[in-house]
This record gives C-alpha cells, structure tokens and sequence, in this order.
C-alpha cells in the first residue's frame, strides 16, 4: 500500500479512525511518504534554532513531600515553569516499567483486536481506542494512537478493559492515586487552602482519565507532530514517560523550546488550564508539544487528573480574600471540556473560553 491509496482526506480518515487502523497502521504498512493530512504548517514545526538547551525544567525529590522547603519548591515551580519532575515518589519502579510496557503490548495486537475498542464496539465506555487529536475536527492529524481510560477504583467495568493491559493499568493507578491526592494538597495549600474536602476533591480531581499513548515510527518526524503545542483543560497532568523522549515545553520567557529528557523512575507533573483559573494566574499551564521518532516506537502514560463533569470552577475564594480581583468566570467543566475538544489544538487558545 503507498500513499495513492488515500487519494482523498476522507479515504484516510476511513483508514485510521472508522476502521480502526490507527496511526499505528499507517506505521505498519511501510509508507515512505507521510500523507499530506499529518503535515503541519511550517510555522508548527519544531525549528531545532528554538530548542533552548541551557535550561530544564526542575527535578524535586518527593520522599519528604510535607517539608516546607519541599512543598516550596513544588509550587515555586508550578509558578515559574508549569512543569516539574518528581522522583523517589514511592511507585516502585516495576509497576512503572510494567504499564509502558504494557502499552507497546496493546499496540503489537493484531488490528482486528485493537478495533474491539473502537468506541463502537468497546464494551464499556470507560475503556476506547483512539486516533490523533479530534480527527473529525482539527485540520492536521497528530501522529499517535492512544488507549483511553476512565478510572475508579469501584466501578466494575474494568473487567472489560484489554486483558493485555488491564491489570498494569489498574495497578499503576492504586500506586499513582495518593501521589496525585498528595500533589494537589501541597498545592492548594499556597492558595490557602487547607483541606482537601470531599467538595475540593470533586472540582480537582473528580475523575481520573489515563492514556496508553502511542507513538509509532514516523518516516518524516520533522514535518510531523505527536502533540501539537497546547495547553490541557485538567487540573494538572501526572506523565510517565519511557526511555525514547520528545516532549518539550515552551521557556518560561520568550519563544524556545525546552526539552524534557526522559530521567528513570521519574513522573512528570504539569499544570493545566483548571489549576491556573482556580489560582487566578498564579499557577502556570503553560504550552508543550511532543516531536515523534524515526526509528522508535514511544509510549506515554499520562493521567489526566480532571474536575467531574458538572463540576463548576473558578478562581478561588480564598485567593480573592483579600481584594484581587477574578480573571476569570465561573465554569462548568463540562462545557470548557467539549469546547476544547472542538476543535483541533490551538496553543493556549483555550483558556480564553474562561476569561473575563
């Protein structure tokens, strides 16, 4: 099969999202050429002159996490950067490597096992296989395939997630929990909150969502985009990567580009857009994208740490206590999620839907 098989953008979106090829697909059929629907402009491509290598962002041992000196340098850097390393975070690293390895697993199925999780056809909503960004609305597809997850700890319906990949992705989950509970206290805590209620915890992180994400061997990365650069709509995301690399966030001053190298046992913690709206800008979401490999395959495993669904947010009441005024209005997640969601991604575009 080459590139004339898909003659028109219909055609291929056939290929990868109806019939449950995937990225993934594409990747397997041995295409030389990438087709003209995954290429981006040339101002969205990653010029290697805006690759800033004199700074990374910060690494922060989380073994003593209730240390002022500790939890000072977890919200100084969700100020500055938007995005920290943590490690000695008390995951053992076994059920790190096992859910990475998990996800290359999943995506070594045969396609027509892979399909069974097509939103169509997967048995429960809480588990679905998908393509890219939002392939019916963005304008260029993102090169990546991901496994998608809703997850609670009670709800039975992971019987039904991929037998491949259910029990890692289940076990990583019972050891990643506390850690994001723990994360959101220190936090809070700067914004004078100082209790995690049930209330809190239902606008914070009423709903987990983790990805099995998929990267798959592109022939042109440079013309291509794993992630396009943007900015998410959670409260804060938890990224476990493996050992290939290609995420890279925007400095926190200027134009650059700072990659952020893989580091063993180590997760990666960035603030979303909720976070920045409860703290009234004080918390950064800052822009991120991922480069893709020409000679490996990636995976990811980020958890998408959201408000539920009729939660409603804004900048919170204890950071406007003493007279500053709110940059933002109250939201229904809901809403902020599917307009998100409409289109494809468009930088840090999205947080003006919240805007006063």
């Amino acid at each position: 099969m080459s590139i004339a098989e898909f003659p028109k953008s219909s055609d291929l979106i056939d290929f990868l999202v109806n019939k449950g090829n995937g990225v993934k697909g594409l990747s397997q059929i041995g295409l030389k050429i990438v087709p003209q629907k995954f290429i981006q402009p040339h101002q969205e491509r990653l010029d290697i002159s805006q690759i800033v290598s004199s700074e990374s962002i910060p690494i922060i041992d989380f073994s003593n996490f209730n240390d002022p000196k500790v939890a000072k340098s977890i919200c100084d850097a969700a100020e500055k950067w938007g995005f920290f390393q943590i490690v000695n975070h008390g995951i053992p690293v076994e059920v790190l490597e096992n859910v990475i390895e998990a996800g290359h697993k999943f995506f070594e199925l045969p396609v027509e096992e892979r399909r069974k999780y097509l939103k169509e056809n997967s048995p429960t909503h809480t588990v679905q296989l998908k393509t890219s960004f939002s392939p019916f609305a963005e304008k260029v597809l993102e090169w990546k395939d991901y496994l998608f997850h809703i997850y609670d700890s009670d709800d039975e319906s992971s019987d039904f997630w991929p037998a491949v990949s259910k029990d890692q992705v289940l076990e990583y989950m019972k050891w990643a929990k506390p850690v994001i509970v723990k994360l959101l206290e220190v936090l809070l805590r700067r914004l004078n909150v100082n209790r995690l209620d049930e209330p809190t915890k239902s606008v914070v992180m009423g709903t987990l969502i983790v990805n099995l994400i998929h990267y798959p061997v592109c022939p042109s990365p440079e013309l291509t985009a794993g992630a396009g650069r943007h900015a998410d709509v959670s409260s804060i995301t938890m990224l476990l990567q493996d050992d290939v690399g290609g995420l890279y966030v925007r400095e926190p001053k200027g134009d650059g580009w700072i990659h952020v190298p893989p580091v063993k046992g180590a997760l990666v913690i960035n603030i979303r857009d909720v976070l920045q709206i409860m703290s009234n800008d004080r918390y950064k979401s800052v822009e991120h994208r991922v480069i893709v490999n020409d000679s490996r395959n990636r995976v990811s495993v980020p958890i998408f740490v959201n408000p539920a669904p009729d939660a409603v947010f804004g900048p919170l009441t204890q950071v406007l206590e003493d007279g500053e005024k709110p940059l933002y209005k109250q939201v229904i997640y809901s809403d902020y999620f599917n307009y998100f969601f409409s289109k494809g991604h468009e930088g840090k575009q999205a947080i003006e839907f919240a805007k006063l």
